[in-house]
């Protein structure tokens, strides 16, 4: 396995990942969880209102978008907003890990609705999403696609486009090789390539950010999540994107500075396309408490709007 040259082959769909063998050949789930674990977490609304749907970011789980939003959802006006928070496919308490075409973006967007669907038991209303990376992706599909009536969305540091593993990507996949092959330890082997290097050199919390990928829980056994989401296409062009904005869906795009794998430029694509604001928040490196403050003044002012 070249390091930091993931195998590329060309792609039959727009949104899709492409088929591989290396990882998850066949379906598989983890030991040890049960289906049941699969139930999101559902913090009810004081009163009736609109429904939060929060996604996680790409090796994550639901715990995030909720610790990083808990203080703009506990501040929300009288708290009319009810926040429904899904672990996505071999992600956190979801057991089912499954073959490379699960973890096309369309399927994943899929899931997340028939569950959301399921959890709202029937209730129709719109509602607003927000999502993180990956999440920002997945968001964009259930909204592009009618797979809900979604209202309002935030966008946080999408890092999807039009392009099939870009550059920005292509640590995920070898990660994914890395883990399957030789588990949490692959994480010294890592560090070895230019991939990282790149990354780190440009962004120091970018770069331990990505070696938290090894020491997520069950990371080998759920690696091919790593190998084929970052193959997906989050839209077909600019004029899909668009789309969204024609049907009336209010959104918000939110950029860092110095993020190279969410790079600036892509969230300016989105919102530009999406005719959305653009907030752009501290880096990383300049410390996180200023980014997450920021993203809190910004997320908190656009749902407080109507």
């Amino acid at each position: 396995m070249p390091l930091g040259r993931p195998r590329r082959r060309p792609d039959r769909h727009p949104h899709r990942p492409r088929e591989r063998a290396a990882v998850g050949d066949r379906p598989r789930r983890i030991r040890g969880r049960s289906s049941r674990e699969v139930r999101p977490l559902v913090l009810p609304a004081r009163t009736a209102g609109v429904t939060i749907l929060l996604l996680h970011g790409l090796g994550s789980d639901r715990r995030q978008p909720l610790d990083l939003l808990a203080p703009v959802l506990a501040a929300s006006p009288g708290r009319s907003e009810r926040v429904l928070a899904l672990d996505v496919r071999a992600h956190g308490a979801y057991p089912e890990v499954g073959r490379p075409a699960d973890f096309q973006l369309d399927r994943l967007a899929e899931d997340v609705a028939r569950r959301t669907l399921a959890e709202l038991e029937g209730d129709d209303a719109p509602l607003t999403v927000i999502g993180i990376s990956m999440g920002a992706a997945i968001g964009l599909r259930l909204a592009i696609d009618g797979l809900l009536r979604v209202r309002r969305a935030v966008y946080l540091r999408p890092s999807f486009d039009d392009r099939s593993l870009p550059e920005h990507l292509r640590p995920f996949p070898v990660i994914g090789e890395m883990l399957a092959e030789a588990g949490p330890d692959g994480a010294d082997l890592f560090r070895a390539t230019e991939l990282y290097e790149r990354v780190a050199h440009a962004s120091p919390a970018g770069g331990r950010a990505l070696l938290t990928q090894f020491t997520a829980p069950d990371a080998a056994p759920r690696a091919i999540r790593l190998v084929e989401i970052p193959r997906n296409r989050a839209f077909a062009d600019d004029a899909e994107l668009a789309a969204s904005a024609r049907a009336g869906i209010r959104s918000l795009v939110v950029g860092a500075e110095r993020d190279p794998v969410h790079p600036l430029p892509i969230a300016q694509r989105w919102a530009a396309a999406l005719d959305a604001p653009l907030s752009t928040v501290p880096a990383r490196d300049a410390g996180l408490p200023a980014q997450t403050r920021a993203i809190h003044a910004v997320v908190g002012r656009f749902l407080a709007e109507d």
